[in-house]
């Protein structure tokens, strides 16, 4: 009896382990309440904005775009009514705002003293279009919902940003997997409107090679279910979404530390049985579909020399989506005028794609930055 409690203890503790490591955090494991930040710290604030008569880059419209959203702390202005302490933290693929109120994310960064200081910074965390709280295809309109890309999501950002909560200047915009890839846009799009940029495990080049495949994989799987009927399932299509669940496992997989707890083939087995279950719950397909297949025309490349705030770049070793092996991040980051690259070594510390969430482990290079680009508030 006792090892079998040690058993689920561990399998508990490594499922934990592999959602929160997820580069591309489900939704549905966004959905129960996370693990709260410490009493020291400010209360998160939840809100919504309504962007009216939104167009799409795909030509579609919809007159109410609801941005779902998380606050902590205040905001500051100078004499001349600029805001002096915002902060724009952004998700990954299918995540939601819910992921960085974590203690491996807040409890590391938002409390008295830490660098980004709730009770110093106005910290803004949306949930993108298409996630969260925020209007997506399961709302209702399931496939007819527009097909939103990532340029749509900045520009949601951006309005949620600047006419929702009055933000005219962002001290900092940091962002993970997909977010990673949002903020480079968003020192393209908006290169006056931030003193600095941290992008967490992506890469500033249009997605092709292995990262275009699994991806298109996904949607594929998920498109030739025959439940899935076009989008209009009444219910969930298993086979798709367990295909698309089996990549997502191994896109945030973490070689070293699985490799350790998972040493034989039935912890191995048993393990991809429980977290596939757990994961495909309340997972619904069309919006897996469209929140991976926003990535198709993401390509900042051309532009990256006309950013002009301070970019400290971070990826590590074991990142599965984006390989050191590429050499991409460190011949793009030449062409950053005020940028850094910094690769974390692989290690039993690290957890793979999602080490852009244990903030512990790149908290030296967020002070480095914040110290580079201007005093804090």
């Amino acid at each position: 009896m006792t090892t079998i409690v040690s058993r689920l203890r561990l399998f508990a503790a490594l499922r934990m382990m592999l959602l929160v490591a997820l580069a591309i955090t489900l939704s549905h494991a966004q959905g129960s309440a996370p693990q709260q930040l410490k009493a020291d710290q400010p209360t998160p604030h939840e809100g919504d904005y309504l962007v009216r008569d939104f167009r799409f880059q795909s030509g579609e419209t919809l007159p109410e775009v609801r941005m779902h959203y998380t606050t902590l702390g205040s905001a500051m202005k100078d004499a001349r009514g600029h805001t002096t302490n915002a902060v724009l933290i952004l998700h990954g693929t299918s995540g939601s705002g819910k992921t960085f109120l974590r203690p491996i994310f807040a409890g590391v960064l938002f409390g008295p003293g830490q660098l980004l200081d709730a009770s110093k910074y106005y910290l803004i965390i949306p949930d993108n279009v298409g996630h969260g709280q925020s209007s997506k295809p399961s709302d209702g309109m399931h496939a007819h919902f527009p097909q939103y890309d990532y340029a749509d999501m900045v520009a949601l950002q951006h309005e949620l940003v600047t006419k929702g909560l009055g933000v005219d200047h962002l001290r900092l915009v940091v962002g993970t997997s997909m977010g990673c890839m949002h903020s480079w846009i968003w020192g393209e799009n908006y290169p006056a409107e931030m003193d600095a940029l941290m992008p967490l495990a992506c890469l500033p080049v249009q997605i092709a090679g292995r990262n275009r495949i699994w991806r298109k994989m996904v949607m594929d799987g998920i498109r030739s279910d025959p439940e899935w009927k076009n989008g209009e399932y009444a219910a969930e299509p298993r086979s798709g979404i367990e295909i698309g669940v089996d990549f997502l496992m191994i896109a945030g997989s973490a070689p070293l530390a699985m490799q350790k707890e998972l040493a034989t083939r039935e912890a191995a087995d048993e393990y991809l049985e429980v977290t596939r279950k757990r994961m495909m719950d309340g997972l619904d397909a069309n919006d897996l579909l469209y929140a991976v297949g926003a990535s198709r025309d993401y390509d900042p490349s051309a532009k990256l020399g006309t950013i002009q705030a301070p970019v400290m770049f971070v990826n590590s070793a074991d990142d599965f989506i984006n390989p050191p092996e590429l050499g991409i991040a460190e011949r793009e980051i030449q062409q950053v005028k005020k940028g850094k690259f910094v690769l974390i070594p692989a290690s039993e510390n690290t957890h793979g794609h999602g080490t852009h969430t244990w903030a512990a482990i790149w908290q030296q290079y967020l002070k480095e930055l914040l110290e580079e680009s201007g005093a804090r508030p």
